[in-house]
């Protein structure tokens, strides 16, 4: 299967743990039958955050082990640049070609663009985030992760 990851679940897999594992174990992510994707929006997120939370020399050297398992894609790609435009206008209700039953949102510019790489090119988004909700199946083909059902119950 081919993944893209979205930046909240590269997060989940950053920290380790139950979650990640558990994730990891119904997807099988980390299999070599697999091929896994990041948009490179996703990795100037991660920089961001690794700027805002201030992660010690451990944490980056983590983060960096576990992007290097993927492949990163860029957005300066007409077909995305194209398909970004068209998900937006649907998402506001504004494509004429194409009406949603759903009333008109604004996603944020980071998801359009990770929702329209997922589009471009047949990847499965993997996501925590609902806001990709309404583009399924219309535009991308979504496995929307419920951290609920991936803790480990406490008795």
């Amino acid at each position: 299967m081919n993944y893209l990851l979205d930046t909240n679940i590269v997060l989940i897999f950053t920290r380790g743990g139950d979650i990640a594992e558990s994730i990891d174990t119904k997807y099988s992510l980390i299999n070599s039958d697999n091929k896994l994707y990041i948009s490179v929006v996703t990795v100037a997120e991660l920089k961001s955050i690794i700027l805002q939370r201030d992660y010690g020399t451990k944490k980056i050297k983590t983060l960096e082990g576990i992007l290097s398992k993927f492949r990163i894609i860029d957005i300066n790609i007409e077909d995305v640049l194209n398909r970004y435009a068209e998900i937006d206008a649907y998402s506001q209700g504004k494509l004429k070609a194409k009406k949603g039953s759903f009333p008109a949102r604004n996603m944020g510019k980071n998801d359009l663009y990770i929702a329209a790489t997922s589009s471009v090119y047949d990847l499965v988004l993997i996501t925590t985030d609902n806001d990709f909700n309404h583009l399924s199946p219309e535009y991308i083909k979504l496995e929307n992760v419920n951290i609920e059902d991936h803790r480990k119950s406490k008795k």
